[in-house]
C-alpha cells in the first residue's frame, strides 16, 4: 500500500473516447503530474516509443511479472493483448514527488481505485455516443473490421460502469471536456486531505 500522501490520478474511458487526448492536456497544465507509462504486449504503432508510450514487451515476459506480483493491475484488453500497471513505475514517479497519471482501461481502472481508495481522483471521459466513438475509432485507420467491432461491443459494455467512478466528463466539445477535468484535477492537487 501506498503511505496516504500519495496521490494517484486515474483518467478512464472506453477506447476513442479521448482518455488520452485529455491526459495529456492535463499534463502540459499541471508540472506535478507525470505519465504512468503502461506495460503491454502489443506491437508498437507508429510513431511510439518503448519506454516513452508503453513499456512493450513479449506476452512471455508479461506473463512472468504477473507471477512476480509486478503489477498494480494487469488486463488482457483483447485476445492476446495485455496491458498492465507496474508497480515500480507509480513508485517511480511518487519518488520525484509527483502525481502519477495512469490513462488505462475501465476495468484497471476500477481495480486501481480499489487498491488505492485514498488520495485517489477517478475520471470517467465519456463519449457522446457509442456511434461518434466508432467514427473516432474508424478515424485512427488503425482497425481492421473485426477490431473495431469488438472495440465498439467492449465500449459499450465499459459505458455502463461511469458511475463506478468519482466523476464523469462528456468528451463531446474537447476544450469543454479539457476545461471540466483542469477544474476537478485542480482541487484534487490542492486537496492536502
Amino acid at each position: 500500500m501506498a503511505p496516504p500522501y500519495h496521490k494517484i490520478l486515474i483518467i478512464t474511458a472506453p477506447s476513442g473516447a479521448g482518455k488520452t487526448s485529455i491526459a495529456r492536456f492535463l499534463m502540459k497544465q499541471f508540472p506535478q503530474l507525470a505519465f504512468s507509462i503502461s506495460a503491454a504486449t502489443r506491437p508498437a504503432r507508429i510513431n511510439e516509443t518503448n519506454g516513452k508510450d508503453y513499456y512493450f514487451m513479449s506476452l512471455e515476459e508479461f506473463k512472468q511479472r504477473i507471477q512476480r506480483n509486478e503489477f498494480i493491475e494487469w488486463e488482457m484488453v483483447y485476445e492476446g493483448r495485455y496491458y498492465g500497471t507496474l508497480k515500480s513505475e507509480l513508485e517511480r514517479i511518487w519518488k520525484e514527488n509527483r502525481i502519477p497519471v495512469l490513462d488505462i482501461d475501465v476495468k484497471g481502472a476500477i481495480h486501481v481505485q480499489q487498491e488505492y481508495p485514498i488520495n485517489t481522483l477517478s475520471i470517467f471521459v465519456e463519449p457522446p455516443s457509442v456511434e461518434s466513438l466508432k467514427g473516432r475509432l474508424k478515424g485512427r485507420g488503425s482497425e481492421t473490421d473485426d477490431s473495431l467491432t469488438t472495440r465498439v461491443n467492449k465500449a459499450s459494455y465499459e459505458l455502463t460502469f461511469k458511475d463506478h467512478f468519482n466523476k464523469s466528463i462528456l468528451n463531446e466539445h474537447f476544450e469543454q471536456a479539457c476545461t471540466k477535468a483542469k477544474e476537478l484535477v485542480e482541487r484534487f492537487i490542492n486537496n492536502n486531505g
